[in-house]
């Protein structure tokens, strides 16, 4: 097997435990042979501090790779949250082969080549915000059953909460930044009442919606996976990672025309749009908060390495 630590080649994951790696790969087996997977190549382990995945080549599949993952204790609730949304929207999301609800670990068939893959035009980016926009809107109705599937809870209502625990769990923050932070929590409640009361409902936030995470399923089609980082919340919050990276591709001045193909799926809702982009606003900096808590669901053994990308995150809250 083929082992890539990538830049965390001191990382403690459950890959380095002998029992849990022969637990693991026996259950990979079982689930091949129930499929009737035969092997073709030698496996690739891609080992992280969030996750370890296996890349299988079956030969079954013509060319096609399965993939298992076993995710942290933080985000355990990822192969039964994939589960539910085959269900709840299919066509947009893969469906896993096979999962262990107990233990975190999922068998996921390969959904296509990455947007990254290519060079994104600024249609497209438009269509994949587009699309997801639509899936969060069929999720809101499902807030409560994703909550009690085990995805986190980061309502606007408790976002000064997790705040407050951000901050006094981070061993990184020097006690100037501290105090900063301490400082700046009324205005972060203010923005929190401000973005509850536009009235935009809690759905499902990808918290991590870049190329890397998107598949092109076809002609302006698209596939999203990897719900590791996912929280339910506000749904504007997943703007920041998507907005982020088409900017970086193609210029800041590309921002209002995305953020206005997203929020046009929910005019629906919302007929002003002068508050829609309020609410945008509002939710890109608060999701700040959920990406420091990205940063929290890493294995036990390497917690310690997610501590400096949470505290820039929440460092960022005060820009």
């Amino acid at each position: 097997m083929q082992i890539d630590r990538g830049s965390y080649p001191q990382a403690r994951t459950p890959w380095d435990d002998s029992a849990w790696r022969t637990a693991a790969l026996g259950w990979l087996d079982l689930q091949l042979a129930r499929l009737g997977f035969a092997e073709t190549g030698a496996r690739r382990v891609r080992v992280r501090p969030w996750s370890v995945i296996i890349r299988v080549e079956a030969a079954a599949l013509k060319g096609q790779p399965v993939w298992f993952k076993a995710a942290s204790p933080g985000s355990s609730f990822e192969p039964v949250l994939s589960e539910a949304l085959a269900r709840w929207v299919p066509g947009q999301v893969l469906t896993p082969y096979a999962v262990d609800a107990d233990r975190g670990w999922s068998l996921l068939p390969d959904g296509g080549p990455m947007l990254r893959t290519q060079v994104v035009a600024v249609e497209q980016w438009e269509q994949v915000l587009r699309q997801y926009a639509e899936l969060q809107r069929r999720l809101v109705s499902r807030a409560d059953e994703l909550l009690s599937l085990g995805v986190p809870d980061a309502r606007v209502t408790v976002l000064p909460r997790l705040f407050d625990t951000a901050v006094a769990e981070n061993r990184t923050l020097d006690s100037g930044s501290r105090r900063r932070l301490e400082g700046f929590r009324p205005r972060l409640v203010e923005w929190c009442e401000e973005l509850g009361a536009i009235g935009v409902p809690d759905s499902l936030d990808h918290a991590d919606l870049h190329d890397g995470q998107i598949l092109i399923a076809g002609a302006d089609r698209y596939t999203f996976f990897d719900w590791g980082d996912a929280n339910v919340g506000h749904p504007f919050c997943t703007l920041l990672v998507t907005l982020t990276r088409a900017a970086e591709q193609h210029g800041p001045a590309v921002v209002p025309r995305l953020e206005d193909a997203y929020l046009e799926a929910w005019s629906a809702h919302l007929l002003d749009r002068t508050a829609l982009r309020r609410a945008a606003e509002l939710a890109r900096r608060l999701s700040q908060l959920t990406r420091a808590g990205s940063w929290a669901r890493l294995f036990p053994g390497s917690a310690h390495l997610g501590d400096p990308e949470r505290a820039a995150a929440l460092l960022r809250l005060l820009d």
